[in-house]
């Protein structure tokens, strides 16, 4: 399994829900942090939580859904001066449910996608270069098991794109030691899953996280959440490694 030790984390979407909790879980394997949210006021709160583990904390503001504003994040995050080993792309937006699915806005698709498919992509395409020059790097992308629902075309198409985008990126670096898979947390009850979903935050946890320590040069992987759901992260690792990539 991985050590994180020391390393930097780069979170999208980490000021609160699943993003914050694996940002606790990593600090707490001394793993130094980058949080990224659309509020400094926020990240900075949960920067100030996230010290008391005694690592380092970094703070980036940006909308991911501007593209010109996403680069300049990543310029930002360049100053920094650190080498950024584990990125996990955790941001999404669900921007609506349409009971009238045959007039869903063109707006639905192009939001979700500059969101969900284009900022994520933006961050692998700056971050892989160098992870393969160092030699090392994990890249865990968040996607999601929504199907056959037509009411959510914007979201679920999105994911859809990121999901093609990771697995082809995967075969790319497949057998050295920078790994990109995909997670599925579930239907958790944080603000975009709404009060109404049946899993916890907390019962994504370590599966959203599993993408980080794998050590087995492998990518292109689904991770589902839920089925690592009340293991150790340990025992997650074991069996995530056990699942295959789709080449």
């Amino acid at each position: 399994m991985t050590d994180v030790k020391g390393k930097w984390a780069f979170i999208t979407g980490a000021s609160r829900g699943l993003g914050y909790l694996a940002a606790v879980e990593l600090a707490k394997r001394g793993c130094n942090l980058i949080l990224q949210s659309r509020s400094q006021e926020h990240t900075q709160k949960a920067a100030a939580e996230l010290e008391k583990y005694g690592i380092q904390v970094k703070c980036v503001s940006c909308e991911l859904a501007d593209e010109s504003a996403v680069r300049a994040m990543l310029d930002e995050i360049d100053s920094f001066g650190v080498s950024v080993d584990i990125v996990l792309n955790n941001a999404g937006l669900q921007i609506a449910y349409r009971t009238q699915y045959f007039t869903t806005p063109v707006n639905d698709f192009t939001v979700s996608f500059a969101v969900n498919t284009i900022a994520p992509a933006l961050i692998c395409y700056h971050f892989m270069p160098k992870m393969i020059e160092k030699g090392f790097g994990r890249i865990v992308n968040t996607t999601s098991g929504i199907a056959l629902e037509p009411e959510q075309a914007g979201y679920s198409a999105s994911k859809a794109a990121l999901d093609k985008i990771t697995v082809d990126l995967g075969h790319t670096v497949n057998g050295t030691d920078v790994c990109i898979n995909l997670v599925d947390p579930g239907w958790c009850r944080t603000d975009l899953g709404g009060p109404n979903a049946p899993n916890s935050p907390e019962s994504a946890i370590p599966g959203v996280i599993v993408g980080a320590f794998v050590d087995d040069r492998r990518s292109g992987r689904l991770f589902r959440a839920q089925e690592f759901a009340g293991m150790t992260l340990e025992q997650a690792v074991e069996q995530a490694q056990n699942i295959a990539a789709p080449y």
